[in-house]
């Protein structure tokens, strides 16, 4: 089987590396990262829906592109590649994902048409702190249409207008749309390593809260759209890794030391190849979690799995070996390496720790192999 692009999908890949060489340089997330105080870059945000990105997978019907989510695939590989400082993945991946898998037709009428035209960022809000929430542990509930209770951290939370959150309604765990911009909400920006991807702490007294999907069916929704977001933030991770090798070549073949290019040296080749191997090792499962997810097959919830591990993986390592392979110069903030390290954290964290995907692997193979 042939887990490659075709040829139109090619295209649509380097038309999207073209862009986003073109308006998102190292200096677009450093403006950024100097002040978080701006959320976003809003203008960046502003070209990529004219490109139509946010609209990619979403049915012509409701105003998107209707191309698929392997086209999608191929454009989250090249935002990480730049490491984009957009909401891209939380309004997309989560938000987006969550109204097409669950929304009612009034829900997708509402919100798919304003997220392809770029006028909607979405978050998606289910963790309410440390360790794993569980239905004992969900604390967040609605009473009578309103939801209270907290969340933190929710990526992208402190410039959403929505969100899709987690909560209990008549001890039944459910999913809701809560508008974050009404009554009844606070929000606390949170420092993290990251600052180009915002996270928040938002606090919920009395908001209003309309249900996404059947009662009762949250932890189930909320793991179908991690599974299906998690593919997604696979190739993130893969464009980002790439990117990272590309980078720890080009200086080891610039960089002299004792008379010889560092690249000619044993160490520095086998730092590269060990690179390359984690990201070759995370584009198969990439590959395999993108088939899964275009083609809605079974196999889906362990190619999501295996594609989360090796992705976050492969952008750790590489980011961590481009710091080593520039030496001291690579801790400098003057480098671009640091952008690429915060980036594996934000990543590997913002759809659950590598931990829980391996958890989620293991009993995902265990219940097959019973089966």
């Amino acid at each position: 089987m042939n887990f490659d692009y075709t040829d139109d999908q090619k295209f649509l890949k380097s038309e999207a590396r073209k862009f986003l060489e073109a308006r998102c340089p190292p200096t677009a997330v450093r403006a950024v990262l100097d002040d978080p105080s701006k959320g976003y870059d809003a203008a960046l945000w502003a070209g990529v829906a004219e490109q139509g990105w946010m609209g990619a997978a979403i049915p012509e019907e409701y105003g998107g592109l209707g191309l698929g989510r392997i086209e999608l695939c191929a454009i989250a590989e090249e935002l990480g590649r730049v490491c984009a400082p957009i909401p891209f993945a939380s309004t997309v991946y989560f938000f987006a994902e969550a109204l097409m898998l669950a929304g009612s037709d009034a829900q997708k009428s509402g919100f798919l048409p304003k997220i392809a035209e770029g006028h909607e960022i979405g978050c998606f809000a289910t963790s309410e702190g440390p360790g794993a929430l569980s239905p004992s542990t969900l604390q967040a509930r609605v009473e009578g249409g309103k939801l209270y209770g907290t969340k933190l951290p929710v990526t992208d939370g402190d410039i959403a207008d929505n969100a899709i959150v987690l909560a209990k309604e008549n001890g039944q765990a459910s999913l809701f749309v809560v508008n974050l911009k009404g009554a009844g909400v606070a929000r606390e920006t949170l420092k993290t390593l990251d600052p180009t991807r915002g996270a928040a702490k938002l606090t919920f007294d009395g908001a209003l809260a309309d249900r996404l999907g059947a009662p009762g069916e949250g932890f189930a929704l909320a793991e179908a759209v991690l599974d299906r977001a998690a593919v997604l933030l696979a190739f993130e991770q893969l464009g980002g890794a790439d990117r990272c090798l590309e980078m720890a070549k080009a200086y080891a073949l610039e960089r002299y030391a004792f008379g010889r290019v560092i690249a000619s040296y044993q160490a520095i080749k086998h730092k590269l190849a060990d690179i390359y191997v984690k990201n070759e090792l995370a584009r198969s499962n990439a590959y395999f979690g993108a088939w899964a997810l275009n083609a809605g097959a079974a196999e889906l919830p362990i190619a999501a799995a295996a594609a989360r591990v090796a992705g976050s993986e492969a952008f750790w390592f590489a980011s961590k070996e481009n710091i080593q392979t520039h030496g001291g110069m690579g801790f400098t903030w003057d480098v671009d390496c640091h952008l690429y390290y915060r980036r594996s954290r934000q990543l590997s964290l913002v759809a659950g720790a590598p931990r829980v995907w391996k958890e989620r692997l293991v009993s995902q193979l265990e219940r097959k192999n019973a089966a």
